[in-house]
């Protein structure tokens, strides 16, 4: 149908102002909204009973919003000192998400947050965002459960030096005892460097762990010689203050066993082997006897000395081994004229002796007797001593003597015109006698008369005695005996 022409215009006219109606309505529509919003929620970590909130932070528009004026209670967000938190844009139909976490211990009743979101490209701000989480459920760590000793798990460590040894012994992480477990570490003396029976404690320490005390030092000396060192499960009652043979021993009790009890520690093993010299004190000491022989007094009785030692005596062809237990002593008597003493022992430097004559030895005794005719010198040894060998001279003669123990010997000279007599004893170690003789008047009749011109050796020579009407001349001739001990101090090393 046509239209006449004025209805044609008004129809044209009123499309016009339709097409820019619609056209002004797309032009001033109002921008697309701007949102950000948060939400909670708090799970316990039962391990340390703290309460773990997570916030989660949205933004619904496809450009990145900035988090601003962010407050946390009771307690901040991880990493809030650093700031510059960013909610990502949204991209393909889905929210841009922001987590935060935040740790809250105790009972606070809740958790919030507050924050403010800041659009850079169009400064478009989001001020209300708030929230809040309900920590009225309690939170506590949960209860671990004891385990018996044989499943606890432990760690320790273990040393020895010259002059001890030290353990530390600690419970795992996470491990709850139900009973405390007691620990020791033992130090004895070992007959060798390496294991060898049989030994005796020569120290120990004790301590216990438990809950409270997890972890536990001990410390012991250990002896100057060899010796074992153990660490084990167990307390003093269970110590083995003697290990012998086929006896009881800690066995798979020791930290750092393959299995056992022992089984449940990490680290080194917990024992030791080693020395350098034998838990004994051998000693020696020489004593000269006056008849000659040498009297060795073996000893081995020392801090250290637990084990019996061998001596070994060696003169010429003597020769003898003596064992002498520990905390003991022998004597051994060699006999006179042997030669050089060496007596050895393991652990002690040889030593060598060689016999001298004692201070306090009886010396020999001698007598002079003399008439117009002979002069005798009479040397007597007494019991009990070395063989004595004298040299005696009168005037231009002399003569040696050897006299044996409990003997004597008699020499004897022709009268002269020599006053005195000389006796000499080379292996004594005493000054020379000088005994001088009995004046005699020879040529009335014998009879002494006069003093001794210089000090001398009381000397009783023949005596001449008259009895008055025609009784008969008895002559009673006498010896005096003369002792004379000049003694030196004798020094000996053992």
């Amino acid at each position: 149908m046509k239209l006449n022409s004025p209805l044609r215009r008004a129809a044209t006219v009123l499309a016009g102002a339709l097409i820019g109606l619609g056209g002004a309505a797309v032009v001033t529509a109002p921008a697309s909204a701007h949102a950000s919003s948060v939400n909670g929620t708090a799970v316990c970590d039962t391990a340390t009973g703290t309460r773990i909130v997570t916030w989660t932070l949205s933004n619904d528009y496809p450009a990145d919003a900035t988090v601003a004026d962010l407050k946390t209670a009771p307690t901040d967000v991880e990493n809030a000192a650093e700031g510059n938190f960013v909610i990502p844009k949204s991209e393909h139909g889905r929210n841009g998400e922001l987590t935060l976490t935040q740790k809250v211990t105790g009972d606070p009743g809740e958790a919030t947050i507050s924050f403010k979101s800041i659009w850079s490209v169009d400064g478009y701000v989001d001020q209300d965002n708030t929230a809040r989480v309900d920590l009225s459920e309690p939170c506590a760590p949960a209860e671990t459960p004891c385990v018996e000793a044989g499943k606890a798990a432990f760690h320790h460590t273990f040393g020895v030096t010259g002059n001890g040894s030290t353990a530390t012994v600690s419970l795992d992480e996470g491990v709850k005892l139900c009973d405390g477990e007691p620990v020791t570490l033992v130090s004895y003396f070992a007959p060798k460097p390496q294991f060898s029976v049989p030994q005796y404690e020569f120290d120990h320490d004790s301590g216990s762990i438990d809950n409270e005390h997890r972890s536990v030092t001990l410390n012991v000396d250990v002896p100057d010689c060899n010796t074992q060192v153990d660490l084990f499960f167990g307390g003093e009652d269970d110590i083995i203050s003697e290990i012998t043979e086929g006896g009881p021993r800690y066995g798979d009790k020791k930290l750092g066993s393959n299995g056992g009890l022992g089984g449940r520690s990490e680290g080194p093993q917990g024992w030791f082997n080693g020395g350098e010299k034998g838990c004994q004190t051998p000693a020696v000491e020489p004593l000269s006897q006056c008849d000659g022989t040498v009297a060795l007094n073996l000893s081995n009785n020392g801090e250290i000395s637990r084990y019996a030692v061998d001596f070994t005596v060696k003169a010429g062809e003597f020769t003898k081994t003596v064992t002498v237990a520990a905390g003991k002593g022998e004597t051994v008597t060699v006999p006179a004229g042997a030669g050089t003493i060496t007596v050895s022992a393991e652990g002690m430097d040889d030593v060598t002796y060689d016999w001298a004559a004692p201070a306090d030895c009886a010396l020999p005794t001698v007598i002079v007797e003399n008439d117009c005719d002979t002069v005798a010198i009479t040397v007597e040894n007494p019991e009990g001593v070395t063989p004595a060998t004298a040299k005696i001279t009168y005037g231009d003669k002399t003569e040696t003597a050897t006299v044996a123990a409990g003997k004597s010997e008699k020499v004897s000279f022709e009268a002269g015109k020599a006053t005195y007599a000389t006796v000499e004893f080379p292996g004594l170690n005493v000054e020379p006698i000088k005994a001088t003789l009995e004046k005699l008047d020879c040529d009335n009749g014998g009879g002494g008369g006069g003093d001794s011109d210089k000090p001398s050796l009381p000397v009783t020579g023949p005596v001449a005695g008259g009895i008055a009407g025609g009784a008969a001349l008895l002559l009673i001739a006498g010896g005096v005996l003369f002792l004379m001990a000049r003694r030196r101090k004798i020094t000996f090393t053992a």
